[in-house]
């Protein structure tokens, strides 16, 4: 009985001649569907006489491959209608724009930056994040057991004691020194590596540019101006101070800070009540340094300085927790399509 019900179904399929996408789908879940005639009446076997279990199968699978085959007979009709179709549509609408993406807060203050330097003449310079001890330190008049040394907190690679993540870039413009005579008046802006886990906002990697400055007759007051002329055009503030500090690679050094105003509860909260906001470290270059460089501290002198480039993306963002230039966050991102 089953039998002759699969053979008027296969008969059925087999007359089936669609007038339209709606028929042809109907067709489709009658048979084919979760509740279709095949799985009924696959669910149906274990009913059947083992004496008919055979026959019963083959005519299940019969009714199941010309089923099939009378669909995909009619789809590429019905495919090649709706893309006719789809050919009459309005070809004068606007398409839809994909939305750009955004450059990265730290992208556009570091290239801010290199373009500040590159009107008075300061080129670019660029080195190896894994460096050797002797470009990141010794070079630097930080020799072995140097308690300096102590200030950074490095990755050493451990196959080499000699190798490093270089804690600052430094290293570049010591390879600079050394494959250049002055004048020399470059910028190494650059990633560099800090062992750091003093709290949970801090991070072993963060970005930095250096500024350096070689020729005869340079002046601490050379780099006054230059610092001066710099947050002027960053910031719109020429009003700075320099605190005595101390860098190994400099003497004097100093702490550059920008008077920041105190117009806002925000400028109270970011200056702790002084109005001033550290921004970077400076000095007159070590006469030890241009030495180890092959540089002849009798006739030349300079000046470096160097800013962590986060730090000042998030005074002139007004961003409270770093991590979130790390987040890739497209919300925090998409504020910055204008900057581009």
């Amino acid at each position: 009985m089953m039998i002759s019900e699969i053979e008027k179904k296969i008969k059925e399929v087999v007359a089936f001649k669609p007038k339209d996408q709606k028929s042809f789908e109907e067709f489709r879940i009658n048979f084919l569907g979760k509740k279709g005639h095949i799985n009924y009446f696959f669910s149906e076997f274990k009913k059947v006489d083992s004496s008919d279990k055979k026959a019963y199968g083959l005519a299940i699978n019969e009714l199941k491959k010309v089923t099939i085959n009378k669909l995909e007979n009619f789809k590429s009709k019905f495919s090649s209608n709706e893309k006719s179709n789809n050919k009459k549509e309005d070809l004068t609408r606007p398409l839809s724009v994909l939305e750009l993406g955004s450059r990265h807060p730290i992208s556009i203050i570091r290239d801010k930056i290199i373009d500040i330097f590159s009107k008075i003449g300061f080129n670019i310079s660029e080195g190896p994040e894994i460096e050797d001890d002797w470009h990141n330190f010794t070079a630097l008049n930080l020799p072995e057991h140097h308690p300096a040394r102590d200030m950074q907190d490095t990755f050493f690679i451990s196959k080499s004691p000699d190798l490093l993540l270089r804690t600052h870039t430094s290293s570049v413009q010591i390879r600079h020194m050394e494959n250049n005579k002055p004048p020399i008046r470059t910028i190494s802006p650059g990633r560099v590596y800090r062992n750091e886990d003093i709290s949970a906002r801090s991070h072993c990697f963060f970005h930095q540019i250096e500024g350096l400055y070689i020729d005869k007759k340079v002046s601490f007051s050379d780099l006054k101006q230059t610092l001066i002329y710099f947050t002027n055009e960053l910031f719109g503030k020429s009003k700075i101070r320099l605190r005595p500090s101390y860098f190994p690679f400099t003497e004097p050094s100093a702490e550059v800070d920008i008077y920041w105003g105190l117009n806002s509860e925000t400028d109270y909260r970011i200056t702790k009540g002084t109005g001033w906001l550290e921004i970077m470290g400076c000095g007159m270059v070590d006469p030890n340094v241009l030495e180890n460089c092959k540089i002849d501290s009798n006739d030349y002198s300079g000046f470096a300085f160097g800013m962590g480039i986060e730090r000042i993306v998030m005074l002139l963002y007004q961003i409270e927790d770093i991590r979130i230039l790390y987040e890739n966050d497209s919300r925090f991102l998409s504020q910055f399509k204008k900057s581009i």
